[in-house]
């Protein structure tokens, strides 16, 4: 009997899960948020991370802030539609923006 013939062991190629694929993702169809596309991914959608977990926007391009709403969550990624461009935090109305009188 050669080592390869073992009951039950699996070594090296095959397909064998993904520990990281049972995690809770840290997005979930529906959510929306503010993200930053990183990249272009190969397809020409822009590429997110969230907790280290990516998200494909389509038509975004890299550098831009967006927000996005979850269309779908895979067990590694998940894809984001733009829902509009991030507000910045200064555009906030201020409670000191009314005049004294």
């Amino acid at each position: 009997m050669g080592s390869s013939e073992g009951r039950g062991e699996r070594r090296g190629g095959g397909r064998g899960l993904n520990p990281n694929y049972f995690l809770p993702k840290p997005v979930k169809v529906g959510d929306e948020m503010e993200v930053t596309i990183d990249a272009t991914a190969s397809k020409g959608d822009g590429l997110a991370k969230k907790d280290g977990f990516v998200i494909f926007v389509k038509d975004a391009k890299q550098g831009q802030t967006v927000k996005v709403r979850i269309t779908d969550v895979r067990a590694r990624f998940a894809v984001g539609e733009m829902v509009g461009e991030a507000q910045s935090s200064s555009s906030e109305p201020s409670e000191s923006s009314e005049e004294p009188q």
